[in-house]
């Protein structure tokens, strides 16, 4: 690491993120940090860990769970201290010094897990383990946590020969420096756009997206000017209003183009590289593809069952979207206008369709969802199904923007803290996610989570509310859904703690919680003006409700091409020839996907596949999840109670605390007593009697 090699920083009195955290309720000493000190930290966090494990390796006494499983869970305390605060400023609040590190710590991390799962000596223990895992009078957390373990080692290549666990090892390196570099590629080109309209070019806009775009040219250095950004929270409402389709044109291309510009931030050859190296190690590890590598632990298990889902969905919601199409292009005939339906004119026209329909413009609607009250309405939700009670608290964060919240149980007892970043700046990636601090478990001490929320709102003009949109309101529970996943996790082993679950399972808790949003007692509480205070008008949010699954066939096509064209890459055999735009034009072509429909996210800038990869194979996952989640609030629609207090309890006890303590299908099956069809979801989108239409 090229900051490393400063003599300070190295010990705990020059470098805080060494030394104790003796800040209130465990906090890092973010005052103190600066990104310098972060390379001697990883260095003695790594090496720290690389001796805990040999000396477990090296154990000559006989394998038993503690002196191997436990012993491997108590170890790495230092690397997860400095990786969690790492990543969290990372993706929240990065700077040119902290993408440095970023660049050189990746590959860093990669090898070091790689000399952990395909360490010979220390799978012999977990495997001999393993295979006598029925007499060594194990709990069920303690047989689970060994088996997620053993099924770690096997899935990097523990079991296969040395020549072969070379190669794994190297892939794995690569992979963790091309995922950074696409991650810091897409910040680039997001930060380097901003279309500054003139006073003229303003028509159509609402007051909230004016003051919004005022805000944006203030942190942008365009004082006085206005300033729409590939920030989703200002880009959408400008396509959504702008009366300049010349302007939505411009704005929209960049947002297409993001990663795709042929400079040094074009991500094309990136996942090239990416798709090459991912079939390899799949086929190294025994998979014809790097989907059937990917699914195989997972809920879906093979690329055939996403395929069925997918496919089930997609003519329903593309027949659905063609209807949508006809009654947009009717309303362009209706003004007088020439021409075709574009991307870029769909929000456009399908804003003006939603208000005539259904009686509602979002000027009307938005002030109606203040930020202030939507986190209420989250938190009180908490309480009401589980009990919990939300404090402000002002502790020392890394970002002025960022809030913090003590949370307890109905005992008063602490469960843990909760931070949340709700405002896009530039030193944000884009999007919204949860990630944490610190993860619950009891093997080292009752350890209580640090839980946080990074959302990309719109910040406003000083003294005015931040106003939301119904999606941005739907954004914010669904992010605190996994946030309360996070929160009561109540698991002895780290392994096993809150979100560590599936991928296809891990977005139930977060898309079963925006349910409660349009809860009607939660809404009336909540959704309240933020000049007036008055409730939403009875009409107003009945027609709110009437209209949530309008656009729902496009809603519905943009994301299913996107899982498809996932799926479809990761399956291929051999990507040595790979042509990503080629690649998704003739796989958009070959679904016939609608010309006025863009991906929800473009491979070039498909951050969910390829910074990272948490989601490489696995985009179908939030479609998978929804099966479950229309299906689970169903339990509490049946009981005729939306806080079905005996429901609630099993939600807990089964889901939001559980962890990774039983296989998800256990798991749900737990929970409701019976797996889900896809019934429910089709009834949740209004989909369940749009049958396929034939190709047009």
């Amino acid at each position: 690491m090229n900051a490393g090699n400063s003599s300070s920083g190295g010990t705990a009195a020059a470098n805080p993120l060494l030394g104790a955290w003796t800040g209130a309720f465990g906090l890092p000493p973010f005052a103190a940090l600066k990104p310098e000190h972060f390379p001697p930290a990883f260095q003695q966090a790594l090496a720290r860990q690389r001796a805990e494990v040999d000396a477990i390796a090296a154990n000559p006494a006989a394998p038993d769970f503690d002196n191997t499983v436990a012993a491997m869970e108590l170890g790495g305390e230092l690397l997860n201290r400095v990786s969690s605060v790492f990543f969290v400023l990372a993706g929240a609040d990065t700077s040119d010094a902290l993408q440095e590190v970023e660049r050189d710590i990746s590959p860093l991390l990669a090898r070091h897990s790689n000399e952990i799962y395909l360490s010979e000596p220390l799978f012999r223990r977990f495997d001999g383990l393993h295979r006598r895992r029925e007499s060594l009078g194990l709990t069920v957390e303690q047989k689970r946590v060994l088996d997620r373990y053993h099924t770690h080692f096997v899935r990097a290549g523990a079991a296969l020969a040395a020549d072969k666990k070379q190669r794994l090892a190297a892939i794995g390196e690569r992979l963790a420096t091309l995922g950074t570099t696409f991650g810091q590629n897409v910040l680039a080109d997001e930060k380097a756009f901003a279309l500054v309209p003139e006073d003229g070019d303003l028509a159509g806009l609402p007051d909230f997206v004016l003051a919004a775009a005022r805000a944006a040219a203030e942190e942008r250095g365009f004082p006085g000017k206005h300033v729409i950004t590939l920030s989703r929270s200002s880009i959408e409402p400008f396509l959504q209003f702008s009366a300049r389709r010349d302007l939505r044109e411009k704005a929209h291309h960049a947002w297409l183009k993001r990663g795709e510009n042929s400079g040094a931030t074009d991500n094309r050859a990136v996942i090239t590289e990416m798709v090459q190296l991912r079939t390899e190690r799949a086929r190294l590890l025994g998979f014809e593809t790097f989907a059937d590598y990917r699914l195989d632990d997972q809920m879906a298990k093979t690329p055939k069952a996403v395929r069925e889902l997918l496919d089930n969905i997609w003519g329903r919601g593309r027949a659905r979207a063609r209807r949508e199409r006809d009654d947009l292009q009717a309303k362009v005939r209706e003004e007088g206008g020439n021409f075709a339906i574009a991307p870029w004119d769909w929000r456009y026209y399908a804003e003006k369709v939603r208000k005539e329909r259904y009686d509602i413009d979002e000027a009307e609607t938005k002030p109606f969802f203040q930020l202030e009250r939507m986190i209420e309405a989250a938190f009180e939700t908490a309480h009401r199904l589980f009990g919990l009670n939300f404090s402000p608290v002002d502790v020392p964060l890394y970002h002025p923007d960022v809030r913090a919240w003590e949370v307890k149980d109905a005992g008063g007892e602490h469960v843990g803290l909760f931070l949340g970043d709700y405002f896009a700046r530039e030193s944000k990636a884009s999007g919204a996610w949860m990630t944490s601090l610190r993860d619950q478990e009891k093997l080292a001490g009752d350890i209580h989570p640090i839980i946080v929320n990074v959302m990309n709102f719109s910040k406003p003009e000083p003294g005015h509310a931040v106003l939301l949109s119904f999606d941005d309101a739907r954004t914010l529970f669904h992010e605190f859904g996994h946030g309360l996943h996070g929160l009561l996790s109540n698991v002895t082993y780290p392994l096993l703690s809150g979100t560590a679950v599936s991928s296809d399972f891990v977005e139930l808790p977060s898309q079963l919680y925006e349910h409660w949003l349009e809860v009607p007692e939660i809404l009336k509480k909540y959704a309240r003006h933020c000049s007036t205070g008055e409730p939403m008008p009875q009409a107003l949010l009945d027609r709110v409700l009437a209209a949530r699954n309008f656009n729902q066939g496009c809603a519905t096509v943009e994301y299913t091409s996107s899982a498809l064209v996932d799926i479809d890459l990761h399956s291929l055999r051999d990507a040595d020839k790979l042509d990503v735009t080629g690649f998704e034009r003739d796989t958009l072509a070959r679904l016939g996907m609608p010309n006025e429909i863009v991906m929800r996210h473009r491979l070039p800038h498909f951050q969910h596949l390829f910074s990272g990869g948490g989601y490489a194979a696995a985009y179908y996952s939030y479609l998978w999840s929804e099966v479950l989640d229309a299906d689970a609030f169903l339990a509490f629609e049946e009981k005729g109670n939306a806080f079905d207090p005996e429901t609630a309890k099993r939600l807990h006890d089964y889901i939001y605390s559980a962890g990774n303590l039983r296989d998800p299908a256990e798991a749900y099956k737990a929970f409701r007593g019976r797996l889900p069809t896809v019934d429910a979801l089709l009834k949740k989108r209004g989909l369940e009697e749009q049958a396929p239409a034939a190709d047009a």
